[in-house]
């Protein structure tokens, strides 16, 4: 504490080190207690970040949840063994006069498609699966049967597509509700679900094509892995085709298509979507035999007309 005039001796009193006060808000604040203030506001912040991202998942969660919802109630709308029913609302009251005219009691009017399915009603759903092949027209065969494309809303992805038809038997409304089934092999895992509680199988083949025709025996067993009970129908397609080959062909083509219909058990038509040829006939016929209408298709065996056999 002394100080000599040669050597610059300063006296400086003692005291602990305090760090210079720091300000928040206008007041002078410790650093530990600001340390403290700033820790406090960090958490506050991620607290609301936490919040803010919990919200968002639970609202992508719900939508999530509501599409796969909504997916799985248009896939197996069909299979339960009571059935579903759907809100009708389309109109009825003018049927086609060139369908169920002579299936007495039965109007498969052009109602537009629709797949309500959410709104139980009065429409009883039936489920008819397409099988076969690609590129042989199950589509096309299906689009025909239920009428403009444009009005219509169904359900399409990869390897399925449904789509309804509406009409009336004896007053009560009636929807069929077709399962159509890709051809290729990466498609296979739908014939379970779509064959599942089906009421009518139909299994297609182009009638230019014999090599469908071969392959209509392997769809056949496939789907009565799944389904011994649904009503077996061979359908040749592409008749308006099949018509412009040599009639020797053509009677070598229909010899082995009634051989594979009768080892199948079912009734055969040749079809064609492009000229309307037995397309509302087939389902007249499904209807006839699922209610017991008293209405029968006449066979047809003549070379170079559709083909009808049972």
């Amino acid at each position: 504490g002394k100080q000599k005039t040669t050597n610059s001796y300063i006296a400086i009193p003692w005291a602990p080190h305090r760090p210079s006060p720091s300000f928040v808000d206008g007041q002078a604040w410790p650093s530990t207690l600001l340390l403290l203030h700033r820790l406090h506001h960090h958490l506050l912040t991620m607290t609301h970040v936490s919040h803010a991202l919990v919200h968002l998942e639970a609202k992508w969660a719900r939508l999530v949840r509501r599409f796969f919802h909504a997916v799985r109630s248009h896939l197996l709308s069909c299979s339960s063994p009571n059935g579903r029913y759907r809100q009708l609302k389309a109109n009825l009251s003018a049927p086609n006069p060139t369908v169920g005219r002579d299936i007495p009691g039965v109007d498969m009017g052009h109602a537009p498609v629709r797949t309500d399915i959410e709104v139980d009603s009065d429409v009883l759903s039936l489920k008819v699966s397409l099988l076969g092949d690609c590129d042989i027209g199950k589509t096309s065969f299906m689009m025909k049967y239920v009428g403009d494309v444009e009005e219509q809303r169904g359900v399409e992805m990869a390897g399925l597509n449904l789509m309804d038809k509406i009409f009336a038997v004896k007053g009560a409304r009636i929807a069929f509700r077709i399962w159509d089934v890709g051809g290729d092999d990466q498609f296979l895992d739908h014939v379970p679900i779509a064959c599942k509680d089906a009421v009518a199988i139909l299994v297609m083949f182009d009638l230019t094509n014999r090599c469908t025709l071969n392959n209509a025996i392997a769809w056949h067993h496939r789907a009565r892995r799944w389904n011994a009970t649904a009503i077996p129908i061979l359908i040749g397609t592409k008749f308006d085709d099949f018509a412009r080959l040599p009639l020797e062909m053509q009677w070598t083509i229909v010899n082995q298509a009634r051989a594979y219909a009768r080892a199948m058990k079912a009734t055969l038509f040749f079809s064609s979507a492009t000229h309307n040829i037995n397309v509302n006939k087939i389902f007249k016929f499904i209807a006839a035999k699922l209610f017991n209408l008293p209405w029968t298709v006449e066979r047809n065996l003549t070379i170079g007309e559709p083909i009808i056999d049972y």
